[in-house]
């Protein structure tokens, strides 16, 4: 190590050796670092999870353009919206085809007692309603009461369900007053607000949610004819539509517009945010306390440096090297753990817990930027006394 820091830096690795004098020191700080990185990586990986989770149902809407309720900023919030502004956008030129789609949440009880919530989406089989081609496949037999598909990636169901559901083996639960005929399964995943998915035919819908009515959908999902301009007809669907009962959006649009409500205004995004803050500062703290001790200890050595003549960027290099070197040793243990966690955590919880390349060279970058914030920090004493003090 001692050698190849020498070749790269074009002289003898000053912060190097003194942060390797004292091994305890030196792993202790890196398994600060270490664990501060653990905890960003961590709480962004949760951040991109609810993000990623959000996009989820919207990827399986056949459609073009989302109609939805003005006040609608998730799936699961906003009022019904009247049917009749189907019809209306039927009358819009470039306009093929618009299909209602019914939106709740049930609770599924287990054998153990315990709940799966499960978002329930109703619609009319006759319609083509999802991309998905294993809902597509089996939407013929949910034109009879209470039959439903199931989503094979809910969290916490019965071990071997999914599989023998797709065996051929139907399973039926009790719920709502009820008994549902689950004939089939689609993977999907479900989210930081449910479990799972549940897809129904919108007769079954309202059988299960009888306040509910046939005149009152969540969203209206709109498809286009083949080259028409989505711009255009966007802008003609919003001018006849009211705004006051009404949105029109494009599918990214009514995306992004989930995500930033579910990150800024939900709880559970704003605590990863402030996950990610605390993990730096926790870092800023643990980097600054070892290079602060550091250059205490090495006080002496510094002032003989600086009677000598050395200028303050002589010295500012050592401390960069040691923050860099700190930043680059605690990131890799930090970046492995984080790896086995998001495997861990993503096989229990069923999200979409992954590591990406731009994550972990983000947080590459910041922590060195961190530890080197630190580094400065702690030579301010440095660079404001006289040689002689220093003695």
């Amino acid at each position: 190590m001692t050698a190849f820091l020498e070749r790269l830096l074009g002289r003898v690795p000053i912060g190097w050796l003194q942060l390797s004098h004292n091994r305890m020191r030196l792993v202790a700080a890196v398994a600060g670092v270490a664990f501060a990185n653990l905890l960003v990586l961590m709480q962004l990986g949760f951040f991109g999870a609810l993000i990623g989770s959000v996009r989820f149902p919207y990827d399986q809407f056949n459609a073009d353009l989302l109609i939805s309720a003005s006040d609608m900023n998730t799936l699961t919030d906003g009022s019904p919206l009247p049917r009749q502004r189907m019809f209306e956008a039927l009358a819009v030129p470039g306009v093929a085809g618009a299909t209602p789609l019914y939106f709740a949440k049930l609770d599924w009880k287990q054998p153990d007692g315990t709940i799966r919530t499960l978002d329930v989406f109703g619609v009319d089989p006759a319609a083509r309603a999802f991309r998905n081609p294993e809902i597509n496949a089996r939407l013929a037999d949910l034109s009879m009461s209470d039959i439903a598909l199931i989503d094979r990636k809910t969290r916490n169901a019965p071990k071997g369900l999914f599989a023998s559901i797709d065996a051929g083996q139907a399973y039926t639960f009790e719920t709502k007053g009820r008994t549902l005929k689950v004939i089939g399964t689609f993977g999907v995943g479900g989210g930081f607000s449910a479990d799972g998915e549940l897809v129904v035919s919108d007769q079954t819908f309202f059988k299960l949610f009888p306040n509910r009515m046939a005149g009152a959908p969540n969203l209206v999902l709109v498809r286009l004819e083949p080259g028409a301009q989505p711009t255009r007809v966007l802008a003609g669907l919003r001018a006849l539509l009211p705004d006051y009962d009404s949105a029109v959006r494009t599918v990214e649009e009514a995306v992004w517009r989930d995500q930033k409500f579910q990150t800024t205004q939900r709880p559970v995004g704003i605590v990863f945010g402030f996950g990610v803050i605390i993990g730096i500062l926790v870092g800023l703290i643990i980097v600054y306390q070892v290079l602060s001790t550091d250059v205490a200890d090495h006080m002496r050595e510094y002032a003989t440096f600086k009677a000598i003549g050395y200028p303050q960027r002589f010295f500012m290099s050592i401390i960069f090297e040691e923050a860099f070197i700190l930043a680059v040793l605690g990131f890799i243990p930090g970046f492995l753990i984080s790896l086995l966690l998001y495997f861990v955590v993503s096989k229990a919880i069923s999200l979409p817990l992954a590591m990406t390349v731009p994550r972990a060279l983000g947080v590459l970058g910041g922590t060195i930027i961190m530890c080197s914030i630190s580094g400065a920090i702690a030579t301010r004493k440095l660079a404001r006394a006289n040689p002689a003090d220093l003695f």
